[in-house]
């Protein structure tokens, strides 16, 4: 099973992004690097599988949070680094928050757990199932099908949202404030589990509860 991340798919996807929409466009920019060094994996077990009979599927999930992320003050995703912004503001008691971009692209964040659930599910599916996830031998049948399965919860939120979620969960009393000169990104990533969900897995955690559950932790590693 390769892993990848839901940056190989283009920028502007139509939404929510199908696996058939990789390399149907222009990627975001600012994660170019990471995507292409991605799409290469996916690309080289499809390579593998046509050339060697091997079984690589290349799982590519959507946003992910959880206990043991990383909550660097300048080097973290969005989560944690809005729990860490949301935590160090209650503590000074400032009065306000100020959040990258406009607050209105909207994304999709999976519970590490449920990523490793899904991780699980999948390698454990039956030959059939398995082997349906595969794709297709585009030299033989001409159809851009590669072993490629995406993880997600289906449904996602603005940044806005999220900011507001954090501070709730962390209890911060504040207002937020969004600094629109910096980027904003993607507009919109989406991910289609429509393949994953009628393999039988569905994620179990709500952003709520799994985000509870991270900023418990953050808490336990400051103690």
């Amino acid at each position: 099973l390769f892993l990848g991340s839901s940056c190989i798919y283009p920028k502007l996807a139509p939404q929510p992004m199908k696996e058939e929409h990789l390399l149907t466009g222009p990627l975001e920019p600012t994660n170019r690097p990471y995507a292409l060094a991605k799409i290469a994996g996916v690309e080289m077990c499809w390579s593998y599988n046509r050339q060697y009979g091997t079984r690589y599927l290349a799982a590519m999930p959507t946003n992910l949070y959880g206990p043991g992320d990383n909550y660097h003050p300048t080097n973290s995703h969005v989560i944690p680094a809005l729990i860490r912004k949301f935590h160090e503001a209650k503590q000074r008691g400032d009065a306000s928050v100020t959040v990258w971009g406009t607050g209105t692209p909207r994304r999709e964040f999976l519970y590490s757990d449920d990523m490793a659930d899904a991780c699980v599910f999948l390698m454990g599916l039956s030959d059939e199932r398995y082997t349906a996830l595969l794709g297709s031998d585009e030299t033989v049948t001409g159809r851009f099908e590669p072993p490629l399965v995406n993880i997600g919860v289906g449904h996602d939120v603005t940044i806005a949202e999220l900011a507001d979620l954090v501070r709730r969960v962390v209890g911060y009393a504040g207002g937020i404030d969004y600094d629109s000169s910096q980027p904003d990104g993607t507009p919109r990533k989406l991910m289609d589990v429509g393949l994953i969900n009628a393999a039988g897995w569905r994620a179990s955690t709500p952003l709520d509860a799994g985000l509870a559950t991270a900023y418990a932790e953050f808490q336990a590693s400051k103690a």
